[in-house]
């Protein structure tokens, strides 16, 4: 048993047979890459996506140039910078300049976000913040959520609109509330060093309340959706910090809360991704369960969240992949590896990965189970790149990390047949994987007396082990070399500086009398072989 516990003690990261456990960092960058996956870390308010109508404004002016105005165009900018910088505009006035640019920033196509940058308005608008008029609030609130969520994100910090949003978190207007909670969204979803600003500036206390005693769903809704972006991000915010939001998040996937389960499930998975002691902080307040029931729901941007989380609680410790296990998580994953999305069956093949880098129990629960099984090497032999590899990680796991019964197992379900399929291909990495695999596949072949070394002969392995000792990666061409010179020996090659012996006036060469076939049995000493005399005049 010491020897399990130190060899489960180092599985982590990588490709050595005690390095199987991955938690998401060598996958990370395709993932990221799919954002459709994960939500938008920032959104734009366009006009009618916001509470404008709740406040009625009417941009009715005594203003000439703007009275009755509908719709702005780029030419209206300096009327509106003219207002704004005026020294003494009446609150009527400042409310349609800032109306003004709200709709010119809210353009659904090609805002001028960089012309309105370029008149050095947006400390003016910024100050609007702290007017005493909600409505005005509203307004600036709105235009600098827009310029937040471009390019020019960075620039809204750097004018001071940190603290006035913060403070209007806790305005007794929930559509100002709300609208705050959008810009600070934005800001946290643009880098990580802003975010960490936001984290610094006191958000966490205001954001919760907003959640605890939300005023309608959309606020709730836009509320969470900044939380998981100021939980997002690699370098990871301080768990410190961001722990506070744990129970909440928590509370919103327990109770199936729709307008905000997919944003609470991924601040979940952000929040979980890390060491241990992270993954323990989100297991602490009993989500497992929850999460576990989400698998079955039938949107997929609800079961993505929820698999990814459970799938860095499994890259943990094995007493968080066992709480996953009794959380009755494999009684889902038939459904996912052969659900319609890509990115699902693959997830689902990562989280069994690290299921089975766990003890021999853990390893069990997936092998006794052969409708499961035959699914996994199915995805080894047949499915998509990204699909094969994280199930070949399954395969690979169960008989480097298990024991004979787990080897042969797999191997009678046609596990040497699937690994043999990915041998060929170009990852080096994975190839180590599958090489790895096949070795323990033949070791307990050997000890057991079962003709695995035959199986992966039949299968095209032996060719295309072969055929890797030409290999460019040195660790893929050593392995392939140790596998034929281990299980299938090494042809001795005739020394063609040998002279023939001489007997009086003939030249002698000596040829077997006859040749025993390849004799896979290494205990047993090969008789020494009779040679039949030829001799050349």
């Amino acid at each position: 048993m010491t020897g399990l516990n130190n060899r489960i003690g180092t599985y982590k990261k990588g490709i050595d047979p005690d390095q199987c456990r991955r938690n998401r960092n060598d996958t990370r960058l395709q993932i990221r890459k799919n954002k459709r996956e994960e939500g938008i870390q920032k959104r734009r308010a366009t006009a009618g996506s916001s509470g404008e109508l709740s406040f009625n404004v009417n941009v009715s002016s005594s203003n000439p140039h703007m009275q009755q105005r509908k719709s702005y165009d780029v030419s209206d900018i300096p009327k509106l910078c003219a207002v704004l910088n005026n020294p003494a505009p009446t609150d009527e006035e400042i409310l349609d300049a800032v109306t003004g640019f709200r709709k010119l920033l809210s353009v659904e196509k090609n805002p001028p976000v960089k012309e309105v940058i370029d008149t050095n308005i947006l400390s003016k608008i910024v100050q609007l913040l702290g007017h005493p008029d909600v409505k005005i609030q509203f307004e600036a609130s709105w235009a600098l959520t827009n310029v937040a969520s471009t390019e020019y994100t960075r620039l809204v910090v750097e004018n001071g609109a940190l603290p006035y949003l913060v403070h209007l978190l806790m305005s007794h207007n929930a559509d100002v509330r709300e609208q705050s909670a959008w810009c600070i969204g934005n800001i946290a979803g643009d880098a990580t060093d802003l975010r960490d600003l936001v984290l610094a500036a006191g958000v966490m206390q205001p954001i919760l309340a907003n959640i605890k005693n939300p005023a309608n769903d959309s606020l709730f809704g836009n509320v969470v959706w900044a939380l998981s972006n100021l939980c997002r991000g690699k370098p990871q915010p301080s768990l410190d910090l961001v722990k506070p939001a744990i129970p909440h998040l928590a509370a919103i996937v327990n109770s199936k809360t729709q307008s905000a389960l997919t944003d609470a499930c991924w601040a979940l998975s952000y929040l979980s991704d890390g060491d241990d002691a992270r993954i323990q902080a989100v297991m602490d307040a009993n989500v497992a369960n929850g999460l576990v029931e989400l698998l079955r729901h039938e949107n997929a941007s609800i079961v993505t969240p929820a698999l990814r989380t459970l799938g860095n609680f499994v890259s943990g410790s094995n007493d968080q992949t066992q709480a996953v296990l009794d959380a009755g998580v494999l009684d889902c994953v038939m459904e996912l590896l052969v659900h319609s999305k890509r990115n699902i069956r693959k997830e689902t093949c990562w989280l069994l990965s690290n299921i089975a880098a766990g003890d021999h129990s853990q390893i069990t629960s997936i092998t006794r189970n052969p409708r499961l099984l035959r699914a996994i090497l199915n995805h080894v032999q047949n499915s998509e790149w990204d699909v094969r590899k994280e199930a070949t990680w399954v395969a690979s796991n169960i008989v480097t990390g298990g024991n004979d019964v787990h080897v042969h197992s797999l191997v009678e379900l046609g596990g040497i047949d699937a690994l043999c399929s990915v041998i060929d291909v170009a990852d080096p990495k994975i190839l180590l994987v599958v090489l790895d695999a096949i070795d323990s596949i033949l070791r307990v072949g050997q000890k057991c007396g079962r003709d695995y070394i035959g199986f992966v002969d039949e299968c095209d392995g032996l060719d295309k082990i072969e055929n890797l000792q030409e290999h460019v990666n040195h660790d893929v061409y050593e392995k392939a070399v140790y596998i034929i010179e281990t299980y299938y020996g090494v042809e001795e090659e005739e020394d063609e500086n040998l002279a023939p012996a001489i007997h009086g006036d003939t030249f002698s060469f000596g040829i077997p009398t006859s040749q025993k076939s390849l004799d896979l049995n290494y205990d047993e000493v090969p008789h020494q072989q009779n040679f039949q005399t030829y001799n050349f005049l």
